[in-house]
């Protein structure tokens, strides 16, 4: 019983860190800002309040000084959230994050998306070992390779 309440606590806790962080949860506006300034998207289906992989993905990779300066300058961050407490989501938001999931065939959570700026996918991902710096350089690679393409 007192690991379920300590991985509970840890979820909560976790949850909503990305709202301040340059996240979007706009998906077309985070389109129309990566065509705009020739930036790839990345799209994290997230579980933020009870799924302890998206919790661990956004600690230790998302959360990160070394993750946040290279998305600075290089990515455009949509946020696609699946809380079990909606009370803080429009409905709106809460339909369109539906068709989002439904659009890219989301079974499991994380899932992660990386989209050219004109929109294509070229890489579908998740949580990876090894912290931010080895999550950039995995995503530096799928743009190197979607470049040469």
């Amino acid at each position: 019983m007192k690991k379920w309440l300590i991985v509970l606590a840890a979820v909560a806790i976790g949850a909503g860190a990305y709202a301040s962080e340059g996240w979007e949860t706009d998906f077309a506006k985070g389109s129309a800002k990566a065509k705009a300034e020739g930036k790839y998207m990345l799209i994290d289906f997230s579980g933020s309040d009870w799924c302890s992989w998206c919790v661990k993905l956004d600690k230790e990779v998302f959360s990160q000084a070394a993750f946040k300066e290279y998305a600075k300058e290089n990515l455009v961050l949509v946020l696609a959230d699946f809380p079990l407490d909606k009370s803080k989501q429009s409905a709106e938001l809460q339909k369109k994050n539906n068709e989002l999931k439904e659009k890219f065939g989301i079974r499991r959570y994380p899932t992660v998306y990386i989209l050219s700026p004109e929109g294509k996918a070229v890489s579908k991902t998740g949580y990876q070992a090894g912290g931010p710096e080895a999550y950039v350089d995995y995503i530096k690679k799928v743009i190197a390779e979607a470049k040469k393409k």
